[in-house]
Formats: structure tokens, sequence, C-alpha cells
């Protein structure tokens, strides 16, 4: 017999008897045991009985005995590195269940980095050169092998992204505006800009600041939405460009780039005037859907016209029809809150104009200020702060000023308080009166979508780039970093404050209502499971604490390493049950 033929262990032997009463019991016993080979069979031999020994030490005997090597806790055992890994994970498991990576092109390293560049801009937005330094602080850099990408070679990922624009936004618009996706035909676009810092840009223009940054120049963007506010497309235009110029480019790349059929254009006043009517009109393929100016309801309220007050007797709203817009539907609404709300401001802004005109008249009486010309520079001034000029007589003379109320004239514009009048192509048989105002009150998840890219969560603004393609490139990277937002949003919405079951209003002319459910979680900061919701950023920060943790084991001269992720919160846990997916060791 060998030293090979023995073994020691620790056995577990279990003794089952029986008490005088009856009672049946058993008695475990640990004993150390030498087995060995003799003559073709397998013998025991009991060493001593180790039963007194506390758990603990029981099982490191064990351990020890099968070959296991055991360290003191904290001695031979190190954190080398932790990184931040759920808040990453979490967004490339949405993107893949997207198919964004597909999505995006062919594998390659310019993929790679670019979808890394949109994974940031979701989880922590901010300069092209800060995060390539924060991947590196993260297991995205890691995962996706990029940690070593050079300030060149993110700008080639960038241009090489941008090559793909138009393939990506053709995917996306097929996706969610072909019929199937969108049984309606509704497609939803507005504008916006955003300032530009540095005095070098190729788009930079002085224009209508929507940011409110005066002396700033701006570039502008248009997007193009389904029903539901998830983007599908973008475009850059420069600073100082109109809203119907842009929207008649986004008609261009609808009609030309996508292979779409008949759709309806949604956009506000501004966006859809009477010329762009009536370039769509000549086309022929594309509808709209907007919202009269106020001189078209005026001449439609005049005497004898089909819009008057009576129409509104028994319903907030009325469809009627009118020689001017031949092939159209126009449905008015009544909405007395938004009434009230404008008798008020006007009110007010009366008020301040004769309070400001008041001043200047007490410097014309004490004869500080004379001369018609300065005066009436003065009072401009003031006018055109509070636009309210039109309801005003002021007379001027070298020593004298006066204004007075047009009652008329105020009485007129008051008569029309809170109604608004849409106009469409969308036939009856598509959609009734009620549904043209829900599909036209729908604009308003477009304007949200705006909010989260310039403030809530990509942080667009402001412009640092110089050349027209980054900023170009730039302003899709933001575009599909939204895109992944909104699906995020939608699906974490029951760990945050997101509505989860928007009331569908009785009256849809009447202002949009949360539901109850979003009103107690809004008070209890808890949703109906009593679990504790985050604003989106912060669930995001939440689930970067759950770290991927590189452990080192030293015993004697041996060493080993390996990866371990820390041990999820429940609320960490979920995140990734809604989104139908486990939590991945490593991102790719």
């Amino acid at each position: 017999m060998t030293r090979q033929d023995t073994a020691v262990h620790v056995a577990r032997v279990v003794r089952k008897y029986k008490t005088r009463d009856g009672e049946s019991r058993e008695s475990v016993s640990h004993l150390l045991r030498r087995s060995y080979r003799e003559a073709g069979k397998i013998r025991h031999e009991t060493l001593g009985n180790v039963s007194a020994l506390p758990p603990p030490a029981l099982e490191a005997l064990r351990a020890t005995l099968a070959g296991k090597t055991l360290v003191t806790a904290g001695d031979g055992l190190q954190i080398t590195r932790s990184l931040p890994h759920g808040h990453v994970a979490a967004v490339v498991s949405m993107a893949k269940k997207l198919g964004f990576p597909e999505l995006l092109g062919p594998p390659c390293r310019q993929r790679d980095i670019a979808f890394a560049l949109i994974v940031a801009r979701v989880v922590r937005p901010a300069p092209k050169l800060a995060t390539t330094k924060w991947w590196s602080d993260t297991t995205l850099a890691v995962d996706l092998a990029i940690a070593d990408a050079s300030t060149d070679e993110v700008y080639g990922a960038m241009d090489w992204l941008g090559d793909r624009q138009e393939t990506i936004q053709s995917t996306l618009a097929r996706r969610h505006l072909a019929p199937t996706a969108n049984p309606l035909g509704v497609a939803y676009f507005d504008l916006s800009s955003s300032w530009v810092e540095g005095t070098k840009n190729d788009l930079a223009a002085r224009g209508y600041s929507r940011d409110k940054k005066r002396g700033k120049a701006q570039i502008e963007y248009g997007l193009l939405t389904d029903r539901l506010g998830r983007p599908v497309a973008i475009e850059v235009f420069p600073g100082n460009t109109a809203d119907p110029t842009a929207f008649i480019s986004i008609v261009d790349t609808i009609r030309t780039r996508f292979g779409l059929g008949r759709l309806v254009m949604v956009g506000d006043r501004g966006m859809i005037t009477s010329a762009r009517i009536t370039a769509l009109r000549k086309s022929g393929d594309l509808g709209w859907l907007t919202c009269l100016r106020a001189p078209q309801i005026a001449k439609l309220a005049e005497e004898g016209g089909p819009l008057q007050l009576s129409l509104f007797d028994e319903a907030d709203l009325a469809e009627f029809s009118h020689p001017d817009y031949p092939g159209e539907r126009l449905v008015a609404c009544r909405n007395p809150l938004l009434a009230f709300d404008r008798a008020r401001k006007r009110a007010e802004l009366l008020a301040a104009t004769e309070e400001a005109v008041a001043a200047i008249i007490v410097s014309v009486e004490s004869s500080r200020l004379f001369s018609a010309d300065k005066i009436g520079l003065k009072v401009g001034k003031v006018v055109n702060k509070y636009k309210m000029a039109k309801h005003f007589e002021i007379e001027i003379t070298d020593t004298t000023l006066s204004i007075t109320r047009r009652q008329a004239s105020i009485n007129e514009e008051a008569a029309l308080d809170g109604i608004y009048v849409l106009h469409t192509t969308m036939g009856d048989n598509e959609v009734d009166s009620a549904g043209v105002v829900s599909a036209y009150k729908a604009l308003s998840n477009t304007e949200r979508d705006f909010r989260h890219i310039k403030v809530d969560d990509i942080d667009l603004r402001p412009i640092h780039h110089r050349l027209e393609a980054r900023v170009r490139f730039h302003v899709f990277i933001c575009m599909l970093a939204a895109y992944l937002v909104w699906h995020l949003r939608e699906i974490l919405a029951p760990l945050t404050f997101t509505d989860e079951n928007l009331p569908v209003p009785q009256n849809p002319v009447a202002p949009a209502q949360r539901s109850k459910g979003a009103s107690r979680k809004a008070a209890l900061k808890k949703n109906r499971n009593g679990q504790e919701v985050r604003g989106f950023r912060e669930l995001l920060n939440h689930l970067g604490t759950l770290t991927r943790n590189t452990m080192r084991t030293t015993t004697g001269t041996a060493t080993a390493s390996f990866d371990l992720l820390a041990t999820p919160t429940p609320i960490q846990r979920q995140v990734f049950e809604l989104i139908q997916a486990s939590i991945p060791h490593r991102l790719m």
C-alpha cells in the first residue's frame, strides 16, 4: 500500500435509534477517517472523532482535506479595481433588445466607439473629450475594448456614424411610421434651437432663441417623431432658419429618402403655414393637421361666419367646413380654462402698459421729456414690450401724451378667448372630430422630447463643435440617445415618477390629467408595490452603484484574479427584470 492509495477525509455518520419511550431520534458524528485500498477493496480507518469542533472549523477542515486552499478573512484577497457597471449594463441591455448595434452598422471598431458615445450620452452626457475619460472609469470602455481610443478615433467614429445617418433614419421611419405601426398615418415635426459656444461655427447664426440666450449665435434642428413621441429623424439647420423652411426640408426627406406612403404631417401654426399647405396640395401625397392663426379664426367668427359662440352651447368642440379651406375639415374647440388664463394675462398686460406709459406722461407734463419724436420712441419701447399697441389709442404731440383703451378691440379679442380651430385633410372615415383634437394635442410628446434632449437627459446644448458635419453628427448622436431614453423611460416607469397609465380624457379639449396612480407615486414617493421610486436620472445613478470588482487572491507564491459583481439591490434587480434581461457580467 502506497501513500497514493490513502485519502484522509471527514465523514458524517448518522445513527438512528429509538428511546425507551419509543421516540425516534438520531445522532450525528463527524469522524476523521483514512481510506485506503487493500486487496482490491476499500478500507476505512477512523483516526479520531472531531464532532466537538465548531461548524466553521469542521467546514475548514473538510475543505483543506479536499485540497482547497483557505485564506484568513482579509488576508490574501484584494479588490484591485471596482468599476461602475449597472447603469451602462442597463442601457446596453436595452439597446441590444432594440437591435441597436445592428442598426448602427456592421461590426467594427468605429461602431463600438460610436455605440459607446451614444450609451455615454444617456448615462452621463458630457463633451466628447470628457466622455473618453469618464468611460474608462466604467466597464463600458473595458468591455468594448475602446479604453485606448484616441481623440482622432472618436471623431472618426462620429464621421463614420454620420455617413450612415440616412440609412439609420430610414430604418427607424419604416419601423415606426409605416402603416403597420402607424395605422392613423400621422407624423409629428417641430423645431428647436441651441446656442453655440465660440466664434467659429459653419452653421451658427443669430435668430429666434428658444433658449432665451440673447446675444448668442445658435443652430436649429427639427425633430420628426411618431404619435407617441418616439424620435425617428432629426435635421440640423442654420440658426436663422424659419419654421416653414425647416418643415419643407423634412417633407422632402420623407418623400425622397424614407420611401413611405401617404402621411399626415402634424405641426403647430407657425410650422405649417398657408404657403406650406399650398406646396403640400401640389404634392398630393402628404396631408396635414395644424391650427389656424388668430386672424384666420377672427375671419371665420365675423358676423354671418360659421364660427359663432353658439356652437359651444352643448359641447366644447364643433366641426364645420368653409370655402376658403377646400377638401379640409375644420374642428373648432373652446377650452374654458384657456379662456380664463388668456383673459387674466391680457388684463395684466394692459395694466402693465398703462402703468409704464403713466410714468412717461409724468415726464412729459413736467417738461423733462418733450418733442414728439423722443416721446414716441419711449412709448414705442413700452407698447412693443407688452405687445398691446393694438388695444390702445395713443396721441402724441411735442408737449403732450395721452393713452386710452380701445375697448371694442379688446372685446373683439376677448370673444375668441380659449377658442382654437384645427384644420386637416384627415377624412371623417379615418378619425372623428374628437380624434382630430387628440391627434393634434399629441404634438406635446414631441415638445417633451425636446425637453429631454436639451435639459433633462441628453444635454445637447451648448454646441462646442465648429465644423458643420461634426455639429450635425453631434445632434444625430443625441437623437439616437433620446431614442434609447424614450424606451428606457417607458419600460422603467414602475420605478420612476413616470405616469404608467395616462387616463384617456372623455373630453379631448379638456387639459390633460395624470392618473391617480401617478399622483399617489408623487405624494408617497413609492409605487403600488411599496417600492421607493426615483427620478429617471436618479435611477441611473443608483444603477451605477452596482459595480464589477476585480479580485486577486494570493496564497503563498500563487496568485489568481477573477471578476465579481456586487450583489444587486432589489431595485437594481427589478430594472433588469423589466428590461427582460439578466444582469450581464460583461457588456459585449
